[in-house]
């Protein structure tokens, strides 16, 4: 137990809390009982390396932060909202939805105590700083109190209303909608310019207010807009104001509904055009992906729910057209998407490149069925967007989402056959670290295969000898220069890679390495 119990219903369902054994500081005035609500909001799991700022601006969105103390050697933070009404709207939202801070996530509940008393403790210098700070860009004061030290000034809004937003690792399209949705929970959005530069999908973006766009940035700035993908980049534009031609699928002045579609028309201005490159949607990674979001059975407006982003309540709609994948600013309601695959004509293998297999059963009345449950549905859609229509054995694969929610496992003493396997443990989950660099490495199968692992002893001949032992015609293989651990080689066909990535994933290769191979963007 070590100290920590599980909260009941209603105090941070779920979640672990220190017992009240002395934890709390003894900055506190008048003991109470955990679960009832106090404007004294105790956070757990604190990075860190987080600053003031970022503990203060988890509270902002739900009223006046009055009061804050960190305590970064138990990686604990408290803050004291002005009212209680305050802080039980942010301990009721963050409750089902997980806050997210530096990528990690912290956890929520009411401390013990009603008031934070700070006055005589040290180091309340940075906190009074950041609180002053961040309260004054809040309330509208451009001009900071002299107190804030050289880091916090950094929390100054720049000058312009207007944002420049790229969106790196873009493996599901992103829709001028869906970044309305998102960045409008942040205050008034005028206008939205999309356009594609340097083969990146961007965007420009003008808010009523210059502080809606510093508190769009500093918060949603490296955040992913669906899990493991589609992350923002968000910066202040030199620009201060847009001027839209067309209200379409590629530009909107949200104040001006009369706007011609001006179909085929340039979106940008020609001096723009300049300065930021043609317009227009980068082509979908691959094909048909507008379409495959209403198989799923998402309805039309699935209520999404924040999950990351401290700075946007309530629920987030998105057409189904653009939603392909569980988003990770907004986490997906867990009713709307299952995890469990329904594959034909599939070694269960595959789906490991697009996520980890957790449990796989097959079908007692037709073997080449089976149900794959994936780590979660966002690697499920993954999954079945990459592999769905693709042949394997002269066989078209078949890959659907299931209505089960899970893959139970036989009960003990069920007669089974061996049909119904647990992956769980795997040493072979290529997806098990958060945030890793596997993620931004998922591609459609292709002919070209991504080898890796490689040991210095193994030579092209060696590699290249295995694979044309093992059947499969090899048109070309090359080593990367700067790291010979990895190589590019290139197949007859994408289904004899497809077969090749099934049979020699995890191939021994001497001297403690398994190969690893994954579909490659590239070609040699």
């Amino acid at each position: 137990w070590g100290g920590e119990l599980l909260l009941p219903t209603g105090c941070g369902i779920g979640q672990k809390r220190p017992l009240s054994n002395g934890n709390e500081s003894k900055a506190f005035k008048g003991d109470r009982s955990p679960c009832v609500p106090s404007r004294v909001i105790h956070i757990r799991k604190v990075p860190i390396e987080v600053s003031e700022a970022e503990v203060v601006l988890l509270g902002v969105p739900f009223g006046k932060v009055t009061n804050l103390l960190m305590l970064k050697g138990k990686n604990q933070a408290f803050i004291e909202m002005a009212s209680e009404e305050a802080a039980m709207t942010m301990v009721n939202y963050y409750t089902t939805a997980t806050p997210h801070v530096r990528n990690q996530p912290v956890y929520i509940q009411y401390s013990n105590h009603r008031e934070l008393k700070t006055d005589n403790l040290p180091n309340q210098g940075r906190a009074q700083a950041a609180l002053q700070a961040v309260n004054a860009m809040h309330a509208g004061n451009m001009s900071l109190s002299g107190s804030a030290s050289a880091p916090d000034s950094a929390l100054l809004p720049g000058h312009s209303p207007v944002l420049r937003i790229i969106i790196e690792n873009l493996f599901y399209p992103v829709s001028l909608e869906v970044l309305h949705q998102i960045f409008s929970k942040f205050g008034t959005v005028l206008k939205i310019i999309t356009f594609t530069k340097n083969n990146q999908f961007q965007a420009l973006l003008q808010y009523a207010d210059p502080m809606n766009a510093h508190h769009a940035k500093v918060t949603l700035d490296g955040q992913n807009i669906y899990n493991a993908c589609c992350t923002l980049r968000v910066e202040f534009s030199k620009l201060t104001s847009l001027n839209v031609k067309y209200n379409n699928d590629k530009s909107r002045d949200f104040t001006r509904l009369d706007l011609p579609s001006g179909d085929g028309q340039p979106t940008l201005e020609p001096t723009m055009t300049a300065a930021f490159g043609a317009p227009g949607i980068i082509s979908s990674p691959y094909a048909g992906v507008a379409g495959f979001a209403p198989a799923i059975g998402l309805p039309q407006a699935a209520g999404l729910s924040m999950q990351t982003m401290p700075g946007a309540l309530g629920p987030l709609t998105i057409p189904s057209s653009a939603v392909a994948g569980r988003m990770a600013i907004h986490g997906m309601a867990p009713t709307t998407l299952h995890s469990v695959l329904l594959v034909s004509n599939l070694n269960p293998d595959v789906s490991g490149v697009y996520g980890d297999v957790h449990r796989v059963k097959i079908l007692f009345n037709k073997k080449e069925n089976a149900l794959v449950q994936m780590a979660d549905a966002t690697q499920a859609q993954l999954a079945m967007s990459h592999l769905n229509g693709q042949r394997l054995h002269g066989k078209v694969i078949r890959v659907t989402i299931s209505k089960h929610h899970t893959v139970q496992l036989p009960r003990e003493g069920q007669e089974d056959q061996g049909l119904t396997k647990d992956y769980s443990g795997s040493p072979l989950h290529r997806f098990k670290k958060p945030g890793s660099k596997n993620f931004q490495n998922i591609f459609p199968p292709s002919a070209t295969l991504h080898l890796s692992n490689i040991p210095p002893s193994i030579t092209d001949d060696i590699l290249k000898d295995l694979f044309a032992t093992s059947g499969y015609t090899v048109k070309a293989f090359k080593f990367f220069q700067k790291d010979r651990k990895m190589a590019l080689i290139q197949l007859g066909s994408v289904e004899e890679a497809i077969q090749a990535l099934i049979d020699l994933h995890n191939h021994d290769l001497g001297e403690n390495h398994h190969l690893r191979v994954s579909f490659s963007k590239s070609t040699i």
